[in-house]
């Protein structure tokens, strides 16, 4: 039969209690039982050197005055006598033969000290001094230190039995806490499989428990997931209509081109369906590298020199720049040593910055790539003195087929912007479009 995970939570917590508390048990009565010994044995040591002290003072009848004073009315447990070397009783209180052995100094024992009751039958904690021929015998019965052990036996077998119940109570606990929470992400996840993409994990506020990082992670997972959904609506609602311009351009010359008889004209007619193919396949084109783009693993990230990065592309497209009759210049300003970049996707998003510059900036304009460290950030901004885009309208610049009402004459499928900021997001960072006054500043920022 197996257990639900609930259940085995459960139990894993009573085991634990258990196990833990037996072993407190444990440790509290080895540590009483070594005390009690330990106080035994000073007392009985303590008492034979006084007594052994008494009888080198004063002989034999002055021990025997001390037994007797040390000897307490109705005290039955008390050992305190003289034996000759067969162990019979000279003097004192204690068993008629005593079975010391044939050490003649003992410096403590436990064990059975008489050959008859009580001392048969019963341990003592006794000691042996050697006083000329005979022997001093001194020490105490068990009774009392057993009735005392048995008693802190008892109260440690309760609080066991206590803590055990503590630990059902507290599995219990445990298990509803851990299923209340585990119900609460199972609820939310069946929600979003019906498609509820709203749904999200309550996290304590200010928990920092193992739920509540689930409750966050999976929280932001299911912010993405909303987000691409989202984007993904949009991405097919606009390439639908995005696309239906130039396939019936496409359909249109097509049939042109079949019904013209003249070559030259047919030829003319053909290299117009070349182009809108190919602004068709750009479109396609640059869809599939922003979903790559998204979905890059960071263990194609590396460490790289963004000012090295920056002059490489600057070195490329300086002549580009002067061909199309623009000043291009390039400013490094305390850059960071190392970043860990995509080195494909970055150059790419800022090829396509650069471009965007160069298509919009007027003939003999100005194009600038910046390179800039600003506190934990660094910028790699591409700023012209084009048109420049309204601040209400640059985050539908950004959108995926987002074109403005002044660039719609132009070709283009209004995702270049979106693939940039698609790179800038997977490096943590952002797009950022601002004034240049006249012209635009599209930044890449980044942490650094």
């Amino acid at each position: 039969m197996r257990l639900s995970v609930t259940a085995r939570i459960a139990l894993l917590a009573i085991a634990l209690a258990l196990v833990s508390n037996l072993v407190l048990v444990a440790f509290v009565w080895r540590q009483v039982h070594d005390d009690a010994v330990g106080e035994l044995r000073r007392d009985t040591i303590e008492q034979a050197d006084a007594l052994f002290s008494v009888w080198r003072t004063g002989g034999l009848p002055a021990l025997d005055r001390a037994i007797e004073e040390a000897r307490a009315p109705g005290d039955l447990s008390l050992i305190v006598e003289v034996v000759d070397a067969d162990g019979r009783r000279v003097v004192g209180v204690g068993p008629a033969v005593a079975a010391i052995g044939a050490p003649a100094s003992i410096d403590f024992r436990i064990g059975r000290l008489g050959t008859s009751p009580p001392w048969s039958v019963r341990d003592a904690g006794y000691s042996v001094r050697r006083i000329g021929a005979l022997r001093l015998v001194s020490g105490r019965l068990l009774d009392d230190w057993e009735q005392e052990q048995r008693g802190i036996e008892r109260a440690l077998v309760l609080a066991m039995l206590l803590s055990l119940g503590l630990g059902v109570v507290g599995g219990l606990v445990v298990t509803r806490y851990v299923g209340r929470r585990l119900n609460s992400v199972a609820d939310v996840i069946e929600g979003v499989a019906g498609g509820d993409l709203t749904r999200r994990v309550a996290g304590a506020s200010g928990g920092g428990d193992a739920f509540d990082r689930l409750a966050t992670r999976l929280n932001a997972m299911l912010d993405k997931v909303e987000r691409l959904m989202i984007e993904l609506r949009v991405v097919t609602d606009s390439l639908a209509h995005d696309l239906r311009s130039p396939l019936a351009r496409l359909r249109t010359k097509t049939e042109n081109a079949v019904l013209l008889a003249d070559p030259a004209q047919r030829e003319a007619a053909l290299g117009g369906l070349l182009t809108e193919t190919d602004l068709v396949m750009r479109m396609l084109t640059m869809l599939i590298e922003i979903s790559r783009s998204e979905s890059v693993s960071r263990d194609r990230f590396a460490s790289l020199d963004p000012a090295a990065l920056i002059e490489e592309i600057a070195e490329l497209y300086a002549p580009v720049a002067e061909d199309a009759g623009m000043r291009f210049t390039v400013a490094i300003e305390s850059p960071p040593l190392r970043l860990i970049l995509h080195r494909e996707l970055m150059t790419q998003a800022i090829t396509n910055l650069i471009d965007n510059a160069l298509r919009h900036a007027p003939w003999g304009g100005e194009v600038t790539l910046r390179l800039a460290g600003q506190g934990s950030e660094v910028r790699i901004q591409v700023e012209d003195r084009g048109a420049g885009i309204a601040t209400e309208d640059r985050e539908q610049a950004i959108r995926r087929f987002g074109r403005l009402d002044n660039a719609r004459s132009t070709p283009g499928a209004g995702l270049g912007l979106s693939l940039i900021e698609a790179v800038a997001r997977l490096h943590g960072g952002r797009l950022e479009l601002g004034d240049n006054a006249p012209g635009l500043v599209a930044a890449i920022v980044l942490p650094s």
